[in-house]
């Protein structure tokens, strides 16, 4: 008699098997990775944790398993990615929504005031869309322009609005940093997700960082490039007191800010935390 593979039991083996190949929270995988397979979600797993798995089900299974060994982020295995207790749908044309990201959105609704202002808002590099949909999603008078340069992302971002309901209000285009927003000033909120890793520091990430897309990954030498020309033309789109928010590297929030205070466009800079205590983001208004 072949041996039964009771959900539980399915759970601990790959969770040791994954803290074994050094997987981040291989528990939480393993229940994305499972609930994916029998269509369910995970507190449905344990309510039926002496049920077990089909043979089916079990090589559907053991196929994802060895494919996140191989390197895969779960996220794309399962095709879709949860922030700000949204779903967005992911895949290898676009970064990955991560928790510190969300950071953005925190400073965003922290400064704007009422919630159910008209805003107008610019998200560039929106990849998933995750930021700039977040924000309509919160917002609900704010309309939202949102770019990126890669066709197949802004394509998933358009796909990502509607499965959100709020494609009425998050128009996305496709060119470089802020040429698709030509004609559109003034906003009163211009945030931005851009690469901000070093180009040679990409090659000492984790193996699942390395299987996203190295256009949404890589800032040029230094980090930064890509930050220094947003910079540089965001005081054009912004309004009197419009807002600038952007995510950056733990370790270049000081470089970040003195790029915002050589504009002298702006109130001084400032930076705010992410969940783990690192700086993440920094923002500034502008000044009239």
């Amino acid at each position: 008699m072949s041996e039964t593979w009771t959900t539980l039991k399915v759970l601990d083996w790959t969770a040791n098997r994954f803290t074994r190949a050094g997987i981040p929270s291989p528990r939480l995988e393993a229940q994305v990775l499972l609930a994916h397979v029998l269509g369910c979600d995970r507190t449905r797993l344990y309510m039926d944790f002496e049920k077990p798995l089909g043979d089916d089900e079990l090589a559907s299974y053991r196929g994802l398993i060895q494919r996140r060994l191989s390197g895969e982020p779960v996220a794309y295995l399962v095709g879709h990615q949860e922030f700000w207790s949204l779903s967005f749908q992911v895949g290898p044309e676009v970064l990955i929504p991560r928790r510190d990201t969300e950071t953005v959105i925190e400073q965003v609704l922290d400064q704007i005031g009422a919630r159910d202002a008209a805003l107008r808002i610019a998200d560039v590099a929106t990849g998933s869309g995750a930021i700039a949909i977040t924000l309509a999603h919160e917002l609900p008078s704010a309309s939202v322009i949102a770019t990126d340069l890669s066709q197949a992302a802004a394509a998933m971002a358009t796909d990502n609005a509607a499965r959100n309901q709020v494609d009425a209000r998050v128009e996305v285009r496709v060119g470089d940093l802020l040429a698709p927003l030509a004609g559109e000033a003034p906003f009163d909120v211009l945030v931005s997700n851009l690469p901000y890793v070093p180009a040679g520091d990409i090659e000492g990430l984790a193996p699942e960082v390395q299987r996203e897309p190295r256009l949404a990954l890589d800032g040029g030498d230094d980090g930064l490039h890509l930050l220094r020309r947003l910079i540089a033309d965001a005081p054009a789109l912004l309004s009197d007191t419009g807002l600038l928010v952007l995510e950056h590297g733990f370790d270049q929030d000081a470089a970040v800010r003195a790029l915002i205070d050589a504009t002298g466009a702006f109130e001084p800079a400032q930076t705010r935390l992410d969940l783990g205590k690192q700086p993440r983001v920094s923002w500034a208004r502008r000044q009239p």
